[in-house]
């Protein structure tokens, strides 16, 4: 069995599975029932002086069957007094020891900062965990990603905190920001130990068309929140990966951001994260569904001959290259399983209208036909297709040859004027504009059958 402990920063837990600083982690009876189902670590709603919430506070992007693909919160820090929730906090640490309890933090003045950090400290939580992410309601007033998004107040803070730390220090970084690498290097600089990333996205969901008002509607008025959820993953995926391959920042990451199973978790350890959290998906489906988390990496580690976490983190940052390095010698077509085509024809109508117009369709049969010469291998009709393995990728090249646009750009061969005969799409085949109209629509490719109104006839002879 492989072993799924993890010593995050200094900080040792059961599993790389943490609960994040949000509504799942608001009260000790909470933090202890996620524990007992299988949670590795916490990191509690963050502390500091007590707030006053407002009502409702939550707002969803629901898309098609699938609900909560977003989720937009207008919550603010801890609203319970810091005495209740440090009792708890030393509870919880006395009945679940070997489990990672951090207290999410977020104060303004110096003194405030060594204050919690010492309260927390005795408490016997196991790190910190410094908010500088909540796009919302704190950083009006000069806290939240109002620090994130200036490095010389972020680096400033940290080093107060580091004053008087004795445990380890996680900073947690906003994306609203345009290079999460500039927070995180002004971390590092401060002498925090790890780094936690993304926080919560600043957006509106949604408005009224009734009322006027975006949603979560306060009193017919409504105002911007933090996003997160499955949509926001991609944007956290890339975030992670732009701090773990950053030469000078090297510390351990703890992803966050659209972690709803096993999968997504791996995709974020791949990318350099040691540790991952999770809010979202918690409060749509419960704690439950760390079960499923669990078993799905133990499953996905044997399979690879992963012993550790610590052997997984990473694996696919040196295959991330820059766009300029990518081989331009590599090629797939598109390939149709008539087996198992359904006869939806999305592809064809996806390709036509959306992309290289190199999908017909075929007199006598709802099954698509790949025009090969036209097709371009860009994905977009896989990606439609509603049938797994329905429509592949094959590769065409023959391997032998590998050339980058900065190997062409360093040999004087890229495209350099408006009509160079260089450039890529310039001997690709375009239908005529008029084509597109009414009755016209037609066209004739070379070495093909013509396509009449979307049907394929025979060739003239």
């Amino acid at each position: 069995m492989p072993d799924l402990s993890v010593n995050f920063a200094g900080i040792h837990s059961p599993n790389p599975f943490w609960l994040a600083s949000a509504p799942p982690t608001n009260s000790g009876y909470q933090v202890m029932k996620a524990f007992d189902a299988g949670w590795g670590g916490a990191v509690w709603k963050t502390l500091g002086v007590p707030v006053v919430n407002v009502s409702s506070r939550y707002g969803g992007v629901n898309y098609r069957d699938k609900r909560l693909i977003g989720f937009n919160n207008i919550e603010l820090i801890s609203d319970r007094p810091l005495a209740d929730n440090l009792r708890e906090i030393e509870e919880v640490k006395k009945r679940f020891p070997e489990h990672a309890v951090i207290a999410s933090l977020m104060v303004q003045s110096r003194q405030e900062w060594h204050d919690i950090v010492r309260a927390s400290q005795d408490a016997g939580a196991d790190g910190f965990e410094l908010n500088f992410g909540c796009p919302h309601g704190m950083c009006e007033r000069g806290m939240g990603s109002a620090v994130g998004q200036e490095p010389r107040v972020l680096q400033m803070i940290v080093e107060w905190v580091m004053e008087v730390a004795q445990k380890p220090v996680i900073v947690k970084l906003t994306p609203n920001i345009s290079d999460i690498t500039e927070p995180a290097l002004a971390a590092r600089r401060g002498g925090a130990d790890a780094i936690s990333l993304i926080n919560t996205i600043q957006s509106i969901v949604g408005v009224d068309l009734d009322r006027f008002a975006p949603y979560p509607i306060v009193d017919g008025k409504g105002t911007n929140g933090g996003y997160c959820g499955p949509a926001v993953k991609p944007i956290a995926l890339n975030m992670v990966k732009n701090c773990a391959q950053h030469p000078g920042i090297k510390l351990p990451i703890s992803g966050i951001g659209g972690i709803e199973n096993w999968r997504d978790a791996v995709e974020h350890i791949l990318l350099g994260a040691s540790a991952v959290q999770v809010c979202t998906a918690a409060m749509h489906f419960g704690f439950g569904i760390i079960r499923e988390m669990t078993a799905g990496l133990s499953q996905y580690m044997t399979e690879k001959g992963f012993e550790t976490i610590d052997q997984m983190v990473g694996r696919a940052l040196p295959n991330v290259l820059h766009w300029e390095d990518l081989n331009m010698k590599y090629q797939v077509t598109a390939h149709i399983n008539a087996d198992k085509c359904i006869g939806c024809q999305l592809c064809y109508t996806a390709c036509e209208d959306g992309a290289h117009q190199a999908i017909g369709l075929q007199a006598g049969t709802r099954v698509p036909a790949i025009i090969e010469e036209n097709c371009v291998g860009c994905n977009l009709c896989s990606l439609v297709c509603p049938v797994e393995q329905c429509i592949t990728m094959e590769r065409t090249d023959d391997g032998t040859q590998h050339l980058t646009w900065k190997e062409r750009t360093a040999a004087q061969t890229i495209p350099t004027e408006f009509n160079d005969e260089r450039a890529g799409g310039r001997h690709h085949w375009v239908p005529e504009p008029a084509a597109a109209l009414g009755k016209e629509r037609h066209k004739t490719l070379p070495g093909k059958a013509r396509l009449l109104n979307g049907v394929t006839e025979a060739p003239a002879s």
